[in-house]
């Protein structure tokens, strides 16, 4: 196992991981099967795909912030902070969404992103978290009850869970 030279934190995406963050990545989509066509323009021009990821901006149609999980020059995953609900957040994704690539998974990094993503919720004014999660994903839901998660009903097919 690789012995990471600083505690990993949340940062706003930066150049500072292009390397890490194109292979992990990578990884994920290979194992998971998913689309890699977006690997190729974000190689060849990392600046812009950084930039294009540094500020506030909509997405899932509420205001939404990107962060990455780094340690020095490895990027170690993603998390994502939405400044708001909307009827469909509600029963798939939440106020908060996030990943560990591969090469880092199971040791213990989702847990604390997450609770380092609750703290950037928190000063967006968010004192009640909703996250959600696939019932077939015991990983992310211990996940979300070591930092607090309550469970709520089940919507649709996600699992619902509130912190705070």
């Amino acid at each position: 196992m690789i012995t990471l030279s600083e505690p990993p934190r949340l940062v706003r995406p930066t150049t500072d991981v292009r390397t890490s963050y194109l292979t992990g990545e990578q990884a994920d989509c290979l194992l998971l099967g998913t689309d890699t066509d977006w690997l190729g323009p974000a190689s060849t021009d990392f600046d812009a795909f950084v930039a294009a990821r540094d500020h506030d901006k909509e997405r899932w149609k509420v205001m939404s912030t990107v962060y990455w999980y780094v340690s020095a020059e490895h990027y170690l995953g993603t998390l994502v902070v939405r400044h708001a609900l909307t009827p469909e957040l509600t029963v798939d994704g939440g106020h908060i969404g996030y990943h560990v690539v591969a090469p880092w998974r199971r040791q213990g990094h989702a847990t604390r992103m997450l609770e380092l993503g609750l703290e950037k919720a928190r000063e967006r004014g968010i004192s009640r978290a909703l996250l959600t999660c696939d019932p077939s994903n015991d990983a992310s839901r211990r996940v979300i009850e070591k930092n607090g998660g309550v469970p709520d009903e089940q919507l649709g097919t996600d699992l619902r869970f509130w912190i705070g």
